[in-house]
């Protein structure tokens, strides 16, 4: 391995671009050796801010970049419906891989890149649930886990955007935005969703006509706690993310001090985040970081294929119920074994 880390990003949209910067100006130990995306003028444009710039080459074609010169990783941050392949052509030239989430959208998929990575007997890839490393996320899992509390028995989670994309659906309430929670909510608990029950409220008037906006989603474990998400996708007035854990002897919140609070001309203000970028900037740093160090060290940490074929199960189920009303089983396969070096 070359002593900076020879990372292929694809994908230099939104999110490509915050990463291929992250890589370049913020993370030790690794460097921007490739991009690819359909739009190579949009790929250029990514990397024109970076010093250096000869040795990194812009490519329309995943499997290009993948074996341009010098790459040694590869994070993907494309559309998730170009994500199976990508892992797949990575899986075959033994690259590691961070791949944002969703993973795959459907479990389908999903499941045959698990599948995929079991057959290699060994982890090659993270996926990027970034809430685990969120600061407070992990103070939180942290108190779960020492059992202070006693058992968890309920999550109450917000989950709030300014406003939503053209293209967004009422299903992607549920497994782009919700797939958060899922993750989450399974991390914190330590155990597997089992059936899903989808609310409607009277959508709000500030929602684009015929999406369904807000939900209330319930989840139930295996181990009987409860978990119930409001999503608001457009609520207007910025992104908040919140949760609280309600347990035996006690509970535990966080994200609603996650914010600065500015005080002028006699009055106080409290700025709201408008984007994930913005709130969860810390986390994508740190996970990127982590991967990175991971990698370079020979090993797969952080969450694997198996909690991104899990999101997208349970999602699914969300979405069945969504449009059923009714509580839906998950329903998932056996999970396969894996080593944890790469």
């Amino acid at each position: 391995m070359s002593e900076l880390l020879g990372v292929a990003v694809l994908g230099a949209g939104h999110m490509g671009a915050d990463h291929i910067r992250r890589v370049d100006q913020v993370v030790s130990g690794a460097r921007v050796a490739a991009v690819a995306d359909p739009d190579a003028e949009r790929a250029k444009e990514a990397v024109g801010g970076i010093g250096g710039t000869g040795r990194i080459t812009v490519h329309t074609d995943v499997e290009a970049a993948l074996d341009a010169p010098g790459v040694e990783a590869v994070l993907i941050a494309s559309p998730g419906e170009a994500h199976e392949e990508a892992l797949l052509a990575a899986f075959a030239r033994g690259l590691p891989v961070l791949c944002e989430k969703p993973m795959v959208p459907d479990s389908a998929g999903a499941l045959r890149v698990v599948e995929a990575e079991a057959r290699l007997g060994r982890r090659l890839a993270q996926i990027g649930f970034m809430r685990r490393y969120d600061a407070e996320y992990r103070q939180l899992k942290s108190l779960l886990d020492g059992g202070r509390l006693g058992r968890p028995l309920m999550l109450h989670c917000v989950h709030r955007n300014v406003s939503s994309p053209r293209h967004f659906s009422s299903a992607m309430l549920i497994n782009s935005s919700v797939s958060h929670e899922i993750d989450a909510a399974r991390w914190l608990l330590g155990q597997e969703l089992s059936a899903v029950t989808v609310l409607r409220p009277r959508p709000s008037a500030g929602a684009p006509e015929g999406l369904l906006d807000p939900q209330l989603v319930l989840f139930e474990t295996e181990g009987g706690a409860v978990v119930d998400v409001e999503v608001f996708v457009n609520c207007g007035f910025g992104y908040e993310v919140r949760c609280e854990a309600v347990c035996e002897a006690g509970s535990a919140r966080i994200g609603a001090a996650h914010t600065m609070v500015v005080t002028a001309a006699g009055g106080a203000r409290e700025e709201v985040p408008q984007d994930y970028l913005v709130r969860f900037a810390d986390a994508y740093d740190r996970e990127v970081q982590s991967w990175v160090d991971a990698t370079r060290r020979g090993l797969v940490t952080g969450p694997g294929t198996w909690d991104g074929y899990a999101a997208a199960a349970v999602a699914e189920a969300g979405v069945r119920a969504l449009g059923t009303g009714v509580r839906t089983p998950v329903d998932m396969a056996p999970r396969p074994p894996l080593h944890d070096r790469a």
